[in-house]
């Protein structure tokens, strides 16, 4: 074999069928998420043209245009087929994108406009990504899974690696507002990878079940979700990440602000951390997760995450200054992109497909994007309260040690629910 095939056979050990799915699937996600990376820089530039005072409320506005989208969604899920509705989805997106652009263009309402591509950026990302995994939920058996969404995810992992690489290389002699065009074909690429991937799927064995709506209501998602026991303990797991990650995510702005001056200053530590986690996660995606996650639980696998965050309290608690805080924040995000995610995508596996497509991305965006708002607010009330951020860990540290003993029974949960479902032949079936 040549080299390429004997990398390819250590990362992707898979069946020929097999193979052809996960390789479309990790250029699907590789140019879906380097579309996005190309528009968070322009994102952050925006929030400064609309006024960072007015942060808030922008965030505020996602949370709510979640909630509006979500029930839409429902109702395009209900009503196509899934070969129709993802592409809808991302020519959607694309459309918009367009009219930014134009708007941009034509300097009309400057302000207005970032403001809302702010809060366009922070739908998107979600409904996006989610959309993603709702797919390989489908396509994919949780053996499947195991071996096959590392490396998978390892193409989301580049595609953020070049995003932000296109984006400094040609924001300057393009200019800002033309990158909106770059993120377009990006998304159309995605697209074409979709139906690519459909076919994929589907040549071996002829038609699907999948070729066919999901029927439901619009607002399915959320009954699925009340009546069933494992997806509360899905949308409390999402909860629970949301929960670290914030007060996580807020000691790490809290202490960046205090000992590091300069906004280039701190851009370079950001930018120092994304390049650090990129790096660990491509190589870990690559090479290691598939033949973890077939050695330990999906449940072991998903108790990394919280694992990491316990000893990161731990430590913050102890002496929250900046070498804590940015080893904690790499660690944390590689071992949720490599190990942790690959495996909260598992849980999903052993679904029914309207719960993937509905109550998933219920969880994944709605669920996730409240938690993030209710906890922001936590954060505020225990400072007002007196806490000082060493305090503030010690509070995290109990909660994320109760998350290693949800992902445990949800692990044990997944795979008595796999062990009755029959084995697909093929992806797709």
């Amino acid at each position: 074999m040549s080299p390429v095939e004997r990398w390819l056979a250590r990362a992707l050990p898979a069946t020929p069928a097999e193979r052809a799915a996960a390789l479309w699937s990790f250029a699907y996600f590789f140019f879906l998420l380097a579309g996005y990376y190309v528009l968070r820089p322009l994102r952050d530039e925006m929030a400064i043209a609309g006024g960072l005072r007015a942060l808030p409320w922008v965030v505020t506005a996602i949370f709510l245009t979640l909630l509006i989208a979500q029930p839409i969604y429902g109702a395009l899920v209900a009503r196509l087929p899934r070969a129709k509705f993802i592409p809808i989805v991302y020519h959607f997106f694309a459309f918009n994108l367009l009219a930014f652009w134009l708007a941009l263009h034509l300097g009309v309402g400057t302000v207005t406009v970032a403001r809302i591509f702010f809060i366009w950026v922070g739908v998107f990302n979600l409904f996006a990504v989610a959309v993603f995994w709702s797919f390989m939920a489908d396509l994919f058996t949780s053996e499947q899974g195991k071996r096959l969404f590392g490396f998978i995810g390892a193409g989301g992992t580049a595609g953020g690696l070049l995003g932000p690489t296109i984006t400094i290389g040609l924001s300057v002699p393009l200019g800002p507002t033309n990158l909106l065009i770059v993120a377009v074909a990006f998304l159309e690429i995605a697209v074409f990878c979709v139906y690519r991937l459909e076919w994929a799927a589907h040549a071996q064995n002829g038609p699907h079940p999948e070729t066919r709506q999901l029927g439901g209501g619009a607002f399915a998602a959320l009954p699925e979700l009340i009546r069933s026991p494992y997806l509360i303990g899905v949308a409390g797991w999402v909860s629970l990440l949301s929960f670290c990650a914030t007060i996580l995510y807020l000691e790490q702005a809290h202490i960046v602000a205090a000992t590091v001056k300069g906004a280039g200053a701190q851009t370079r530590v950001f930018a120092s951390i994304d390049f650090a986690v990129g790096i660990l996660t491509l190589a870990t995606q690559a090479f290691v997760t598939a033949r973890l996650l077939k050695r330990i639980s999906t449940g072991m696998a998903a108790a990394a995450l919280p694992v990491v965050y316990v000893v990161g309290f731990a430590v913050l608690a102890a002496m929250p200054v900046l070498a804590v805080v940015m080893i904690t924040q790499i660690v944390q995000r590689w071992a949720h992109f490599a190990i942790a995610n690959p495996a909260r995508q598992i849980f999903y596996v052993v679904l029914a497909r309207e719960e993937k497509y509905k109550a998933k991305n219920l969880i994944d965006v709605v669920v996730y994007r409240g938690s993030d708002a209710a906890y922001t607010w936590v954060y505020d009330s225990l400072q007002i309260l007196g806490l000082k951020l060493a305090g503030i860990a010690l509070v995290a540290l109990p909660v994320a040690a109760a998350w290693i003993g949800l992902s445990l029974a949800l692990g044990r949960s997944q795979e008595n629910r796999a062990a009755t479902l029959e084995p697909a032949a093929a992806p797709g079936d």
